[in-house]
């Protein structure tokens, strides 16, 4: 899957699924569990114990998934991500030397940013989405919404506070996409194997992405 394939589908689908998790097998299972559900993206962050192990096995498991890793850090924990099959690379903020790699191996990056300095110095630097990163003690949608008028050309990607009730707001103030953790996979489901529960949660989040897209259009 090519890079600009990747970030079509980032765009299309509108959810980035976070996994974080105490152990590979409840990775796995997460990660299989939004995929079944209609969302075929997932982030594995770093903090995963054995995360590239993961990372490969997704890739092989389901091809067609877009498998990306989080909380990469530093330049050499990027080229392991990429090594174990990675199709994006995104952090909790800037950091150039991630966004360096990413670019030198035709993957896409999102890498976090707060400030509108920030926001601009990852969007110039060549990064496919920038991911406000954390959200809620900002302002919430508030924030992704004053961001975007002086930056309508930045896409980005709302994290960090994102629930059922918010969804629909973030979309509607401009964000391109959701970064989504405990909201979509929580922490009951994951520890009594429902995966029918993070099914419906699937779901119910494209649903709001969806509706909110389509009410956008309509007023535009």
């Amino acid at each position: 899957m090519t890079k600009a394939e990747v970030r079509a589908l980032i765009e299309e689908i509108g959810i980035v699924p976070a996994v974080r998790v105490a152990g590979r097998e409840l990775a796995c299972f997460a990660a299989n569990a939004v995929y079944h559900g209609g969302i075929p993206v997932a982030e594995i962050t770093m903090t995963v114990p054995d995360a590239l192990g993961v990372i490969a096995e997704l890739r092989t498991s389901h091809p067609d998934m877009v498998v990306g890793a989080g909380t990469v850090l530093d330049a050499a924990t990027a080229k392991k991500c990429l090594d174990a099959g990675a199709l994006f690379l995104t952090s909790p903020g800037f950091l150039p030397e991630v966004v360096e790699v990413a670019i030198r191996h035709g993957v896409a990056v999102f890498p976090g940013a707060l400030s509108p300095s920030e926001v601009i110095a990852a969007w110039n630097a060549g990064s496919d989405f920038v991911k406000i990163f954390p959200c809620d003690p900002v302002g919430s949608y508030h924030y992704i919404r004053t961001l975007k008028a002086p930056l309508p050309q930045i896409l980005l990607i709302a994290s960090g506070g994102v629930t059922q009730h918010t969804a629909s707001d973030f979309i509607a103030a401009g964000a391109s996409a959701l970064g989504i953790g405990t909201e979509l996979i929580p922490a009951e489901a994951l520890q009594k194997r429902k995966e029918t529960q993070i099914h419906e949660l699937a779901r119910r989040f494209l649903g709001m992405v969806k509706e909110a897209r389509a009410k956008a259009n309509h007023v535009i």
